[in-house]
């Protein structure tokens, strides 16, 4: 399992003066972005296949507070890829100093073409990296149709 460990500074702190949600994502992105570049998935590497990644949603489930003071750990699990690469999924857990999990999130994403702004299968060797990361224990094949599993369409405020 990928794991980072961060130290909660005053800006990742709100109002109530625990972690705030903002801090909870920048985690999580800056988790996954360390994982890739570690694994092939750099920005020359990138630019060279002229792709990005792009998220979907993130499902946050809160289970305690956390407050500033000790350090937290965040870790990143495969939960899902398709066949030919274009859709991935990840688990985060968050931990405390003592590893109790005090947070969970699935994020569900897919790679794009910068030029053409249109999602893209991931090319063979890239593939294979983001394959590398240990799995989920409910880790699945993702279709095209598991990113739409929550039914959620745009809804246009009317002129």
């Amino acid at each position: 399992m990928y794991k980072k460990d961060f130290e909660i500074r005053w800006s990742d702190i709100d109002a109530n003066r625990h972690l705030a949600n903002s801090a909870y994502i920048n985690f999580m992105s800056h988790t996954r972005m360390a994982f890739l570049m570690e694994n092939g998935f750099g920005q020359q590497e990138m630019a060279k296949h002229n792709i990005g990644p792009v998220v979907f949603y993130e499902h946050m489930y809160y289970f305690k507070e956390v407050f500033a003071g000790k350090p937290v750990s965040v870790t990143l699990q495969l939960k899902g890829i398709s066949e030919d690469g274009m859709y991935f999924e990840f688990q985060h857990d968050f931990y405390d100093y003592k590893g109790r999990n005090f947070a969970s999130c699935e994020m569900m994403g897919a790679w794009i073409d910068l030029k053409e702004r249109k999602l893209i299968s991931l090319p063979e060797e890239l593939y294979a990296n983001l394959s590398s990361l240990e799995r989920t224990e409910d880790f699945k094949i993702l279709t095209k149709e598991d990113t739409r599993r929550f039914g959620k369409k745009p809804n246009d405020l009317s002129a």
